[in-house]
């Protein structure tokens, strides 16, 4: 079994940053990719940017030149530094990865979500 664990939610101003900070751990052989994604109040759950082992990225548009990822030294934690915060980036967000376990079977390949973080940004 593997476990995500996020930290670095909160209550935020316009304009402010926050870091937000995800760590992996349980059986796990390899993660490619981690990521984090966001889901507000009506709305669907969107990916808001990824990072390959190979530390290939994307951002969803409405993020790029605010938004930054990063993997860890130990590959299994990830974060994601936001600056230039807007209302509209106000969502729980949550941590993403597709890790590889070695099992009697073979390897299996799944996808694991963290719980959640708030983060809100208002004046």
């Amino acid at each position: 079994q593997v476990q995500l664990v996020e930290s670095g939610g909160g209550l935020v101003q316009p304009g402010g940053s926050l870091r937000l900070s995800c760590a992996a751990s349980g059986s796990i052989f390899s993660i490619n990719p981690m990521g984090w994604y966001r889901q507000a109040p009506g709305k669907q759950r969107e990916l808001v940017a990824r990072i390959t082992s190979g530390g290939s990225t994307n951002y969803a548009d409405s993020v790029k030149g605010r938004f930054a990822i990063s993997r860890g030294n130990a590959k299994n934690t990830v974060y994601l530094q936001m600056d230039s915060l807007k209302p509209e980036d106000t969502a729980i967000y949550y941590c993403n990865a597709r890790v590889s376990s070695r099992t009697s079977y073979g390897t299996v390949e799944r996808d694991y979500w963290g719980q959640g973080t708030q983060v809100t940004v208002s004046s």
